[in-house]
Order: C-alpha cells, then structure tokens, then sequence
C-alpha cells in the first residue's frame, strides 16, 4: 500500500489528515461559505467530517491520490485540504484537483498556491493526459483559482451522486 506523502512549497506543508485534525477539518468544513460553495447539507457532522478524512486517507491507500492537510510552514496552523480526487462515481471525468480553505484565509493566495502543488504533483505521479477540477457554478473563488492555474471550463454536467445541480467540469493538459 502507498502512503499519502508530504509536499512542502514556500509557505505551505501539504501533509496526511491526522486524527488530530478532526476538530479543525470540522470547523473550516462548517463555515457557512464553505458550507455554501460545496453544498454541504446543514446535516453535516464531525462523524461526516471524520468519513471523509477517513475516505481520503483509504483513497491515498488504494489510488495513490487523495487530499492533504494544508498548513502553513510558519505557524502550523491548518488552513484547510488541497490534493487530487479520483472517486468511484459513475461519471465522474477524472483525477481531479480541488482545495477547500477555511474562509478567514481567502485571498492570500494559499489555495493557488496549494493547487499548483497538487497539480505538479499530480502530473509526476500519474499518468493522466489532463487533470480535472469539479466545480459548482456559483463557487466563483474556487473558478478563479483554477483559471489561475490554467483550467479552463469544458462542459457543465450533472454528476449521479449530485442531480440537483450542474457542476462545471473544468480541465487542464498535461503540459507538453
């Protein structure tokens, strides 16, 4: 089995989810605006919270992908995940690249940052002729990100587990 690696940038560790996180994870994933760009019913729990760090931790296992704890270098404070996503969904397009960060660090350029990471990784480490990145359409912070990294919009579909809503299905070449 393949365990989650460390991924250090200038200001950022990209690092497995710990089960010290759980509070933490809990608390970014239960800001209203994170709440809101995700979708994420009012139901949402720590057990929920505790799943799916559970379920990128097993993904990291089984895929070689997943998503890491972000936290900044400095301080060790946990600014939220960031990593690729490859789940067993029936359409599903492909390994995707997200972030979600808690609010109060918006506009620092962390998620940029923590994406184009991923996004290196990724391509060293797969071999994916293009990375994917599925986002709701009114998650305009999310959408920017990824145009800063070179995504650009290719369709939007409505995904099975999902069919209240189109995602936008964003994608980005491998680089030649």
């Amino acid at each position: 089995m393949i365990d989650c690696p460390t991924v250090e940038t200038a200001r950022l560790l990209l690092r497995p989810l710990e089960e010290a996180d759980l509070d933490r994870y809990y608390e970014i994933h239960s800001t209203p605006e994170v709440r809101s760009s995700l979708h994420t019913p009012e139901s949402f729990s720590r057990d929920d919270a505790w799943a799916q760090m559970a379920a990128q931790r097993g993904q990291w296992a089984l895929r070689h992908s997943g998503q890491w704890a972000v936290e900044r270098k400095d301080t060790g404070e946990m600014l939220g995940r960031a990593g690729t996503h490859r789940p067993q969904r029936s359409n599903w397009p492909g390994l995707e690249c997200g972030w979600t960060f808690d609010p109060a660090h918006w506009g620092h350029g962390y998620a940029t940052e923590a994406g184009r990471a991923a996004v290196e990784w990724a391509f060293a480490n797969h071999d994916d002729d293009r990375l994917f990145s599925v986002i709701l359409p009114g998650n305009t912070p999310s959408q920017a990100v990824a145009t800063r990294l070179g995504f650009t919009l290719l369709e939007e579909r409505v995904l099975e587990f999902f069919p209240s809503e189109a995602h936008g299905i964003w994608v980005l070449p491998r680089p030649q």
